[in-house]
């Protein structure tokens, strides 16, 4: 019996993606990144190079360049605001005759979900001048952000090259909205070769090409990827929450996955470890908990500093677990103002129906959202809508799309796809 039960656990460890030895050693033997200590040294050098009475330009924007990257790095947004004050200081002693703080400024916006204020600046830095590489890549960044596709894919186009980290990286982004997601993982893949020796660019691709695989299923290939992003950098939360994801969603141990979130939540001042131990709370289905854990992302997601970083965020808890559809229909129509896109209109028709608005969510949809490209989360908002309104065949397709990428989703949701497309 006792060999039995032996090769029973070690067939389920075998089943297992998230090693616990990994991430105990990770938690016991946390050392600070390599890149945070540099960032820190740099940071700390052109500071003192800036003489606050002369108006300077290498030394400030250099700095501003060093908080962009502890903001980062660390999750600290009080970084990225005074990098924001800094490039807009340049901007005005050198009477906006200078690209480099209105394109470090747009960046800025978007990484905020300013996207109409990410516009203007671009827009100022055109008026400017800009080299067509910058002109045509920043562009696409910002055509894409606000749902002008049309655009970016042209842009895209004018940027095309073999051995270019951006270009890759951004096709990426419209290989996955064109539905080629075999495609999208390798452009990722590609770009974290092209990143050569910096260990930072490599990570940002290797990290969203683990998301990518998560999207798509590939559970493995993703934890592979999010480990190799935690060797090139100790400190990167994003991938650590990724293994925290797939022990939950994949492992089915809440346990293991509440240490990461924890620990990633130690290591940044963001409020993204709080949403993911929401989510946890919900599959141990700790009510109190799982409220707990939400009010205290929202009191943190509200700061202005972070814009509308987190909408989408909001309004998944207003219209769940927080039961506040009301202000979750406020947000939605705060992010229309800021971009609209099928995406958002569907959040937007999602809390008119958490709102008891089904009609006039449903005319949302025929108008904005039916017939364009959805991912997972709004699927099954989409497929919500519609057994509302009665309309079966609707509703099981919308579910059957969703399904496909039920890892991306939260457990409760992927519960209740499975649930109906068993019924």
């Amino acid at each position: 019996m006792l060999l039995v039960g032996c090769l029973n656990s070690c067939k389920n460890d075998e089943k297992r993606l998230v090693s616990q030895p990994f991430i105990d050693s990770l938690v016991d033997h946390y050392a600070p990144p390599a890149i945070a200590l540099q960032n820190e040294k740099e940071l700390q050098f052109w500071r003192n190079r800036i003489n606050p009475a002369l108006a300077g330009y290498l030394n400030e924007s250099r700095y501003a360049g060093c908080l962009n990257m502890q903001f980062r790095l660390s999750g600290e947004i009080d970084s990225l605001e005074k990098a924001d004050s800094v490039l807009l200081k340049i901007d005005r002693d050198f009477n906006h005759r200078e690209t480099s703080p209105d394109m470090a400024m747009v960046m800025h916006c978007i990484t905020r979900h300013r996207f109409s204020e990410a516009d203007s600046f671009l827009q100022q830095a055109k008026r400017i001048g800009l080299r067509p590489q910058e002109l045509f890549s920043t562009s696409f960044d910002v055509d894409f952000e606000l749902g002008r596709y049309t655009e970016a894919k042209t842009e895209l186009n004018a940027i095309r090259s073999p051995n270019d980290f951006g270009y890759f990286f951004r096709k990426s982004k419209i290989d996955h909205l064109d539905g080629e997601l075999d495609s999208s993982i390798q452009d990722m893949y590609t770009a974290g070769r092209l990143a050569g020796t910096n260990d930072y660019l490599k990570g940002v691709a290797l990290s969203d090409a683990g998301d990518l695989c998560v999207h798509a299923g590939s559970l493995r290939d993703a934890r592979d990827a999010y480990v190799q992003c935690i060797r090139l950098n100790s400190g990167d939360v994003h991938s650590m929450m990724g293994l925290g994801w797939i022990a939950l969603v994949h492992d089915n141990d809440d346990s293991l996955a509440e240490k990461i979130f924890r620990f990633a939540q130690s290591k940044t001042r963001l409020p993204d470890p709080l949403f993911k131990l929401t989510q946890m709370a919900g599959v141990r289905h700790d009510t109190a908990l799982q409220v707990s854990y939400a009010q205290a992302f929202v009191r943190q997601a509200m700061t202005p500093a972070y814009g509308r970083m987190y909408n989408k965020y909001l309004i998944q808890l207003y219209t769940g677990v927080l039961h506040d559809p009301a202000l979750a229909d406020s947000i939605a129509k705060d992010e229309l103002r800021n971009r609209a896109t099928p995406q958002t209109y569907a959040w937007y028709a999602w809390t008119l129906l958490a709102d008891h608005k089904k009609d006039q969510a449903y005319r949302i949809f025929q108008q904005y959202v039916s017939g364009k490209p959805l991912e997972g989360l709004e699927l099954y908002w989409m497929g919500r809508l519609m057994e509302a309104l009665d309309k079966g065949y609707n509703a099981m397709e919308f579910y059957k799309a969703a399904d496909k990428t039920r890892y991306d989703l939260d457990p409760a949701d992927a519960k209740y796809i499975h649930g109906k497309l068993e019924e």
